[in-house]
């Protein structure tokens, strides 16, 4: 029987997204489970396999299915491991060889598995901001900082599978402990989380300041943003000191690699009317001369959950 579709699959710290996605790069039917219940990765991969049987067969594909495609917190696109994801609960400290326990769980449908962030710059790459582009960097800010780093239109993979782990780079030396043990990476200031912990930081720090934020009991990313839009001067301070801290760490990031452009995706993205200015300004004031405004600092053309699917479907026609 011809297999004209592929199921393209995003895991994150919250949620995992499917789809059903045909040879055109279309999502025909998208579905979403959550992620972070699960401690152990046996229940988690039976959890997810289950999801994906009833989207084939609400889909009505049984049997047309090439493969599947996953992209993944520290996942290895040469070993098909989870490698001790801080941000998954049943991945933490531990290697999981998802790719192998999903295809079992499927019936050996073939599996294939890259970083989240590579998944993302694949679809934004192909179908997004980035077409046409054959260098530059994709930065998810989700709950964690994940990166994909494309040189002449290849994702960089380095030589064990895990090159471009650019949130876990220092961006405040001594300052906040990481998930992943460290002290002051990226990702403890500029990931939802990391945003929300500014936020409160901010609120302690300023006791006689008024703020929309002192009526949230549990600060998140979201209530920032929408502190901000309702012009909220300290949900404004949060973004500026968020995107100066990006766009820092952007102007290093461009000396290793000299993208044509930054490509921000995620949930967090959606601030970008927030974080653009602070962002571009610190990076322009921190690069090299001779990259002073020509890095382009664009933000994803594509639907959260599509770039991510699309990316990591892309991995599943070559299976």
């Amino acid at each position: 029987m011809e297999q004209p579709y592929v199921i393209g699959i995003d895991i994150g710290g919250q949620t995992a997204k499917s789809g059903v996605v045909n040879a055109r790069g279309e999502v025909l039917a998208q579905t979403i489970m959550v992620s972070n219940k699960h401690t152990d990765a046996e229940s988690f991969v039976d959890a997810l396999a289950s999801t994906i049987k009833k989207l084939i067969a609400d889909a009505d594909i049984e049997g047309q299915v090439r493969g599947i495609g996953v992209g993944a917190p520290n996942g290895n696109y040469y070993t098909g491991e989870i490698k001790d994801a801080p941000n998954l609960s049943w991945a933490h400290e531990k290697d999981v060889p998802f790719a192998k326990m999903l295809s079992e769980a499927m019936g050996g449908l073939a599996v294939s598995l890259t970083n989240d962030a590579n998944a993302a710059a694949v679809g934004e790459m192909t179908y997004g901001a980035a077409k046409g582009l054959k260098h530059f960097i994709m930065i998810t800010l989700g709950t964690g900082v994940g990166s994909g780093i494309v040189i002449d239109g290849q994702v960089l993979y380095g030589h064990d599978g895990f090159a471009g782990e650019l949130g876990h780079t220092c961006a405040v030396r001594g300052g906040r402990l990481c998930g992943c043990g460290k002290q002051g990476c990226l990702e403890a200031y500029c990931s939802a989380i990391g945003v929300a912990r500014t936020a409160v930081e901010w609120l302690d720090q300023h006791p006689d300041e008024p703020s929309l934020l002192r009526l949230r009991e549990n600060i998140t990313s979201k209530d920032v943003y929408e502190a901000a839009k309702a012009g909220d001067q300290a949900a404004k301070e949060v973004f500026d000191y968020t995107g100066t801290l990006l766009g820092r760490s952007f102007a290093d990031f461009i000396a290793f690699s000299a993208p044509e452009a930054i490509v921000l995706f995620g949930g967090l993205a959606r601030a970008k009317e927030f974080l653009y200015d602070p962002i571009f300004a610190a990076m322009n004031d921190n690069v090299l001369p001779l990259w002073k405004n020509k890095v382009k600092l664009l933000f994803s053309s594509l639907s959260e959950s599509d770039a991510a699917i699309l990316g990591a479907s892309a991995l599943a026609w070559n299976l």
